[in-house]
């Protein structure tokens, strides 16, 4: 039987902005309550994201999943998902979802230089705003 974990008892994140061609990642851990953008990555590159969980050893993953503007899912929020069950699956931390809409726009609005990176980064801060 799987253990049931709160977001609350875990202290450090890998987040992921996921894309079909890129996905953004961005570490943080709930001391600093902040992320920082880690790069981006190409998406099926799962050598590179467990070379990223080798390093930063995360307690768990946070993934931003899209939402059409009124909620509702679309093509990408079941792609999304199907990429946390992946990530679950292959490395065994908990995953959590956050909605991830407008965090793309929101960073390029801020003037990142890595857009996929940085939307990852505000992904995990909203998920430590979410989640105390």
């Amino acid at each position: 039987m799987a253990t049931v974990v709160s977001p609350a008892q875990l202290q450090s994140f890998l987040a992921f902005d996921f894309g079909l061609r890129r996905i953004g990642v961005a570490s943080g851990t709930r001391l600093l309550g902040a992320a920082e953008p880690r790069g981006t990555l190409k998406n099926g590159d799962f050598d590179a994201i467990a070379a990223l969980i080798k390093s930063w050893q995360p307690d768990a993953l946070v993934i931003g999943v899209p939402r059409h503007p009124d909620g509702a899912p679309h093509e990408m929020t079941a792609k999304a998902q199907n990429f946390g069950r992946r990530l679950s699956g292959r490395y065994h931390l908990p995953v959590f979802e956050v909605d991830e809409r407008y965090t793309s726009v929101e960073a390029e609005a801020q003037g990142a230089h890595d857009i996929d990176a940085a939307a990852a980064a505000l992904i995990l801060e909203q998920f430590f705003r979410e989640h105390p």
